[in-house]
């Protein structure tokens, strides 16, 4: 399975952090990850990892969005560029394994799958100030 592929599954789960209490949240995801069709045990454990090591900087991750961002506070974007924006920088800051540029990339390309019109646009402005 690509990187790609796998970031999506991960920006799925993600979605729901917004939306669940963490005893169901982490029980969801188990289930889910095990049903993704042709992703094997790594792949899987990869997925789950990346999704519990960002929920538990989703404080953080926050605070540093609403530092770049002006008259957009993370309490006001609608949850699909937020959930990008959380992914992306999780991978920018965190993932030594994920240049930059790639995260940045990556996040526009769900942003063009997912959000609005505004979307993509609206995701590397945000991304763009964080990488200075």
């Amino acid at each position: 399975m690509k990187r790609s592929e796998l970031r999506e599954h991960i920006f799925k789960l993600l979605f729901g952090v917004e939306f669940r209490e963490d005893a169901d949240f982490t029980e969801q995801t188990g289930t889910y990850v095990r049903e993704i069709e042709g992703a094997d045990e790594k792949e899987q454990e990869y997925i789950q990892t990346k999704v519990q090591r960002i929920a538990d900087r989703i404080q953080e991750i926050d605070e540093l969005i609403n530092t770049h961002t002006k008259g957009w506070k993370t309490s006001r974007m609608n949850k699909v560029d937020l959930t990008i924006l959380r992914l992306a920088v999780y991978e920018m800051k965190w993932d030594d394994s994920v240049p930059v540029g790639v995260a940045i990339n990556e996040a526009v390309e769900l942003a063009k799958k997912y959000s609005s019109d505004d979307g993509p646009a609206f995701v590397n402005g945000v991304l763009a100030k964080l990488a200075d």
